[in-house]
């Protein structure tokens, strides 16, 4: 998890008494248990995603609901005992420092260690006034902290971020980077930024090592335009959500051909589909997404979908309307 190069200035940095600041963007232990012989992996019973593994409380647990089982030693489906822990998260990467520099004082900040009131500011007033060597962290590093004593940042897997289902996430990608690596060299002495990923080549990467700003926004902006994203468009996303499998298609059914029937002027209509994590506290979800400028005719044609769909009398079902959603899941 840590490379030669960051392990080195690590290094140097305990040995001149500077701090710090590891970014992992993913809690946990593990994030999925598998079975090495048939391939099944532990899932949520209310949810469908994989269960992450919470080493310290040796539990597994569900970022979405909060279901918690004990760990797998045998598989439920082969009774096999080749059950193995994939993935990391801030914890392992807390046991990876632990080992390599056992000296070293460090304190963790993710959503495990803030759910105390205050324990979010009780954790930086530590790490700043008692000259902790490093801290590990999610988001919750990122914005807006200042550290004088802090001259180094590792960004432990970049490119995690690029692969989500969401426009904005080489948008997303550049601004974390730039954001957790302002953290570094704030006063006198000057920073050094690691940044450990698999896609040194993609321009969000690339500029954000630059912290190169325009040039991402020109780069971005001109991708956005061809494939018509916003600000060229608005997106509506259609969140269909169930406590019944069974009526859902039908449900986005009526309601796709309720709108794609009005040929609307460019107005791109998508078929319904399921949602990335298309079961949330069992609760079945899909979604469908309009493409177009929103005006007072496309908000119309909406509603009246959604009231012919009311007729039908779905008890189970509801329906969300999101306007640029600020996530798409």
């Amino acid at each position: 998890m840590i490379s030669e190069e960051l392990q080195d200035l690590m290094e140097k940095n305990l040995k001149n008494k500077k701090q710090t600041i590891l970014f992992l963007n993913r809690r946990g232990y593990s994030t999925f248990v598998m079975c090495r012989d048939c391939g099944y992996t532990v899932k949520c019973p209310n949810c469908d995603i994989t269960l992450t593994y919470h080493i310290y409380e040796n539990k597994l647990k569900c970022h979405y609901c909060g279901h918690e089982e004990a760990p797998k030693k045998v598989c439920p489906e082969c009774n096999s005992e080749r059950i193995k822990y994939f993935g990391s998260g801030t914890q392992k990467l807390e046991d990876e420092v632990k080992k390599i520099f056992p000296e070293a004082t460090t304190i963790r900040m993710d959503i495990d260690t803030v759910t105390k009131k205050n324990a979010h500011e009780e954790i930086l007033s530590k790490f700043k006034e008692e000259n902790i060597d490093i801290l590990i962290g999610t988001q919750m590093v990122v914005k807006g902290h200042h550290f004088p004593n802090v001259t180094l940042v590792g960004v432990i897997a970049a490119d995690m971020s690029l692969g989500i289902d969401d426009y904005r996430a080489v948008e997303r990608t550049f601004q974390t980077i730039t954001q957790v690596a302002g953290r570094a060299g704030r006063e006198n002495e000057k920073g050094n930024v690691i940044v450990q990923t698999y896609n040194p080549d993609n321009y969000a990467i690339e500029l954000s090592k630059k912290q190169d700003y325009e040039s991402f926004y020109s780069s971005e902006i001109e991708l956005r335009k061809r494939l018509n994203y916003p600000p060229f468009c608005d997106i509506i996303c259609l969140r269909v959500n169930s406590k019944s499998e069974n009526e859902l298609p039908k449900i986005c059914d009526i309601l796709y051909k309720n709108i794609a029937k009005i040929n609307y002027k460019n107005m791109n209509v998508y078929k319904p589909i399921p949602a990335p994590i298309d079961k949330i506290k069992n609760t079945y979800r899909w979604r469908m997404i309009i493409k177009c400028k929103l005006d007072k005719n496309v908000i119309r044609i909406i509603s009246m979908a959604i009231k012919e769909c009311e007729k039908y009398k779905f008890s189970n079902t509801s329906i969300i309307v999101d306007i640029n959603p600020t996530s798409m899941n």
